[in-house]
């Protein structure tokens, strides 16, 4: 079989159980019998053994099969997608520090007005990916390249959608302002004038960060999917268990706190 066909199974695998998972349905019935963190525990169980499944198999595969578009030779293409993935690399490590207070952290039932990178998109972390992964679609020199790229691209689009349209139905009229005033295209709503920019509000450390973690990614790149793609497994299985660790103890302290709050007065009946 063409390794391609083999790692695009895998890769719809791996998106389906991922979105699947989280759809209104089937999350209710499992929160329902599990509880929050333990459907939680199960999703990630489940999403870290697929994208291992399909991190291996492209690691060991990465340079067989049909020849891809292989844009990146010189010239202005190369140019341009280099500069497509370092602008999501960017967007993607940055929007990492100020995930906790997100409207989209777990555990997070707040919606507060857009803030920060959300001014510019309100997925960064998402769009971050899907620019990085579409330049590399179309740099990979190998078909199955090219599909292992493509299949993060539609994955952090569709999850983009599919989070909105969650949150609105769930959060209803706060979220759908949110919305409104925000752009899954980096820079949309501010040029439409439904948003502006704010320098003051981006986290300018995490972004200044970003540059030495590019700068380490390029000069290890050819050896990143070395050992079956171990250390691409590690950093992103372990990264999404630090967060999720985060994100409890954060949603631990908020119930604590609501725990403790002093009951308000009833109101005097007049």
């Amino acid at each position: 079989m063409e390794p391609a066909l083999a790692l695009a199974s895998l890769s719809i695998l791996f998106a389906g159980t991922h979105v699947g998972l989280a759809t209104r349905r089937v999350r209710a019935a499992l929160v329902a019998r599990l509880g929050e963190w333990g459907f939680l525990g199960v999703f990630s169980l489940v999403a870290s053994v697929a994208f291992a499944a399909m991190v291996h198999f492209y690691a060991t595969h990465r340079l067989e099969g049909g020849a891809g578009p292989g844009l990146g030779a010189a010239g202005l293409p190369r140019i341009v997608l280099l500069a497509a993935v370092v602008a999501g690399l960017v967007l993607a490590l940055g929007a990492l520090a100020p995930y906790p207070g997100s409207a989209y952290a777990l555990g997070n039932d707040a919606v507060r007005e857009p803030r920060g990178l959300e001014r510019i998109t309100r997925h960064p972390f998402l769009v971050g990916v899907a620019l990085t992964a579409g330049a590399h679609a179309l740099l990979a020199p190998h078909l199955i390249g090219t599909v292992f790229s493509a299949g993060l691209l539609a994955l952090a689009l569709g999850g983009a959608w599919h989070q909105d349209r969650k949150l609105l139905a769930r959060r209803g009229h706060p979220f759908a302002a949110f919305l409104a005033a925000t752009s899954l295209v980096p820079f949309a709503a501010i040029v439409s004038g439904r948003q502006r920019l704010v320098l003051r509000e981006l986290p300018w450390g995490s972004l200044a960060a970003t540059l030495p973690a590019i700068v380490f990614l390029r000069w290890a790149h050819a050896s990143i999917f070395a050992h079956g793609g171990l250390w691409v497994i590690a950093a992103v299985v372990g990264g999404a268990a630090l967060i999720m660790a985060q994100d409890w103890r954060i949603a631990r302290r908020r119930m604590r706190r609501r725990e403790s709050a002093p009951a308000r007065p009833a109101a005097a009946v007049r």
